[in-house]
């Protein structure tokens, strides 16, 4: 099922389809994970008790469910980084012109869970990092694989990290993620209706098909990582 583009049916059809109950069964699962080692390079040392950085690897909704499920992020909002403010709309982001990917804003404690294993969780079970400019059935640069870091550190670690996993071989293909520097304000936080959407609506067709795999992919692979409630951005 193609995920639905709200910038042609609107908001109230939206609420329909999120309504849609969707039988799918674990056979049917279509995301697959990768087992990969952890990085080898370390962070520098520092006191800093919360750290931020901006993934993207296709739709956001699934991006944002993993790292909510996450034990040591305390925040994951979804939003468009790699263009200008003013296209920084769902509308015209969808077009693939205007520079953006759709990406999350994780923050997380580096007292409790290292850059290094957000890039673990990110390159394993969020996204297949060998797909250039799609991710599943989406397809377009807005859904880019992209680490826009914002720090020399995070940068060296990702670099670093993609050509261990490349030497390692442990994709059919090699990474294609790209490594892009950004400031803290060009993240551009996305519509209210996108955020939490993988836990507001776990039975819409799209959720269930590509995205709760994700989450049970994380689960079972890195379980003390994984925490069963979610951070979400709006309080339930």
């Amino acid at each position: 099922m193609m995920k639905v583009h709200f910038k042609k049916i609107g908001l109230p059809v939206l609420m329909a389809v999120a309504a849609m109950t969707v039988q799918i069964s674990s056979s049917q699962a279509a995301e697959s994970a990768f087992k990969i080692p952890a990085p080898k390079s370390a962070p520098a040392a520092s006191t800093a008790t919360s750290e931020t950085v901006v993934l993207a690897g296709g739709c956001f909704w699934g991006v944002q469910a993993v790292f909510q499920h996450t034990l040591g992020v305390t925040s994951a909002v979804s939003g468009y980084a790699g263009g200008s403010k003013e296209n920084a709309r769902y509308d015209m982001v969808g077009s693939g012109s205007t520079g953006h990917a759709e990406s999350v804003r994780v923050t997380f404690d580096p007292r409790k869970i290292s850059y290094g294993k957000i890039l673990q969780i990110y390159f394993s079970v969020v996204h297949d990092p060998t797909q250039l400019n799609r991710q599943g059935p989406d397809t377009g640069t807005q859904y880019r694989s992209a680490i826009f870091y914002q720090s020399d550190d995070q940068k060296r670690i990702a670099a670093d990290y993609i050509a261990q996993l490349d030497a390692a071989k442990v994709y059919p293909a090699r990474i294609v993620t790209q490594l892009t520097p950004l400031q803290p304000a060009a993240f551009y936080p996305a519509e209210d209706y996108h955020q939490d959407f993988a836990t507001l609506h776990p039975q819409q067709g799209y959720i269930a098909r590509y995205d709760l795999p994700k989450i049970e992919n994380f689960k079972q692979m890195y379980p003390s990582d994984y925490r069963a409630a979610p951070v979400t951005v709006f309080r339930n």
